[in-house]
């Protein structure tokens, strides 16, 4: 496959992860809720399984790629070039939410989810939504996270943030690197595990901090918040994920025991 294509794959189906599923929090969160927020992840991604898993592997999530390199499945060039193309894709994606928000009725206000206070002079402390909307904190006080950020949420602490990151990357990576494996995986199967496994830590997760689990998830939606409070706590949804995929990498060694099998083409779905 050649190298632009799968690169400007994994650009388009992380536009697409960032439009439809943070979409999905911003424009229909108050009615289908972290269930329905968390289903809308998970079928976007097994979607885009099916779509671009045979050109680039559909990691769409630097986490995945540096899970896939260090477990030997792809080199170096294509894991920089797969994380500058998941960046790009990701900045893409939110921009394009941002269009939708910015294109809402003026008259009638449209009721848009995915909104988190936090409180102004802080570290990013969350202030509870319904606080501000009676008038227990002021809103003079709090400055709007916007379009899904990953920010924390009221009562969740950066420990609490981090560890939640961390293992729940872990067991999504940890899916995704065994039902794709050469050998022991479940070829065509695969998207369907890799997208309940995205689902379901995000229903766990989004009660904390919105859920990254993917660092080009959490940089779309940052780069739309006019403000630096939302940037406070970013490097969780880094370090979190990759240190998780780490973990989950070198946990499948130890279950796979043939670390040495693993073909050095970054592709997710086998033909």
């Amino acid at each position: 496959m050649n190298s632009i294509q799968k690169y400007f794959a994994e650009g388009v189906g992380t536009m697409f992860l960032v439009l439809l599923a943070c979409g999905s929090a911003v424009l229909a969160g108050p009615s289908i809720g972290v269930l329905g927020i968390g289903l809308c992840f998970g079928l976007v991604l097994l979607c885009l399984c099916y779509a671009i898993g045979n050109i680039s592997g559909c990691h769409v999530n630097p986490a995945v790629s540096f899970a896939m390199f260090i477990s030997g499945r792809m080199n170096v060039k294509d894991f920089v070039w797969y994380v500058i193309a998941q960046l790009i894709g990701a900045t893409v994606g939110a921009w394009f939410l941002w269009l939708l928000v910015e294109f809402s009725s003026d008259g009638t206000p449209f009721n848009f989810g995915g909104i988190t206070y936090l409180l102004n002079d802080t570290l990013g402390i969350a202030a509870p939504a319904a606080d501000v909307a009676s008038g227990a904190v002021a809103k003079s006080s709090v400055t709007e996270v916007q379009y899904a950020a990953n920010v924390l949420q009221p009562g969740a602490t950066v420990w609490m943030a981090l560890v939640a990151e961390i293992v729940l990357t872990f067991l999504f990576v940890f899916v995704v690197l065994g039902s794709t494996d050469s050998q022991k995986g479940y070829g065509k199967f695969a998207g369907i595990a890799i997208g309940l496994a995205l689902g379901l830590v995000n229903i766990v997760g989004i009660p904390v901090d919105n859920c990254s689990v993917n660092p080009a998830r959490s940089f779309g939606p940052a780069l739309f918040n006019p403000n630096t409070i939302t940037w406070c706590n970013f490097w969780i949804m880094v370090v979190g994920p990759c240190v998780g995929a780490m973990l989950a990498a070198y946990a499948w060694r130890i279950c796979n025991f043939k670390p040495e099998s693993a073909e050095l083409d970054g592709n997710v779905f086998d033909e």
